[in-house]
């Protein structure tokens, strides 16, 4: 029963790692984040791939560890730091509690209607 309990929790951990990675996502394509924010992300890619490191990589095990949290480290200060109703926003969105996700609305929901720009 333990081991059960065991195998939700870590599904649960990844299910909330992959929703990280989706806001993350969403939040770099957004363009009420500045450019300067979105380096952050992209900055722990470069760390994670570069072959500088902190740690060296003699030591197995903190080797990927010093890995993982760059990128943590890096992934939630972004977050942190973007504009509060946009991250909010997306949040929302993500779980479907957005009053404008279309998600589980019928087309008879939907208004019709056409856009102009002058």
């Amino acid at each position: 029963m333990s081991s059960n309990k065991n195998v939700q929790q870590q599904l649960g951990m990844l299910k909330g790692l992959l929703d990280h990675g989706r806001l993350v996502l969403r939040l770099m394509s957004d363009k009420r984040v500045p450019m300067y924010l979105k380096a952050l992300p992209i900055a722990s890619l470069v760390y994670l791939i570069s072959p500088i490191d902190f740690i060296p990589d003699v030591i197995p095990v903190l080797t990927q560890i010093d890995d993982f949290a760059a990128i943590l480290i890096g992934v939630e200060t972004f977050i942190k730091l973007c504009p509060s109703e946009v991250v909010a926003e997306h949040r929302a969105d993500l779980s479907g509690e957005s009053p404008y996700t279309t998600a589980g609305k019928s087309n008879e929901d939907t208004i019709d209607g056409k856009w102009r720009t002058k």
